[in-house]
C-alpha cells in the first residue's frame, strides 16, 4: 500500500486541526476553571445572569443598527 502526499491543499487541513483543537482546549480550560468552587461562588456574587442578559440586549441593538 503506498501513500502519497497531496499537495493542493497547502495546510488546509492542518489550520482547521490547530483550529478546532484550540477551540476545544478553550471550552474544556474553562470548563475546568467553573467547576471550582470557590470560583462559583465568586460568579453567583456577580450576578453572571444579568450581564449575559444586558450584552444580548446590546447584541440585538447593534444587529438591528447594521441592519439599516
Amino acid at each position: 500500500m503506498e501513500f502519497s502526499e497531496d499537495t493542493n491543499h497547502s495546510g488546509a487541513d492542518k489550520d482547521t486541526l490547530y483550529l478546532f483543537g484550540g477551540a476545544a482546549l478553550i471550552l474544556f480550560g474553562t470548563g475546568f476553571i467553573l467547576s471550582n468552587p470557590l470560583v462559583r461562588r465568586y460568579f453567583t456574587q456577580f450576578d453572571a445572569g444579568n450581564l449575559v442578559q444586558n450584552a444580548l440586549a446590546d447584541i440585538d441593538r447593534y444587529l438591528k443598527l447594521r441592519n439599516m
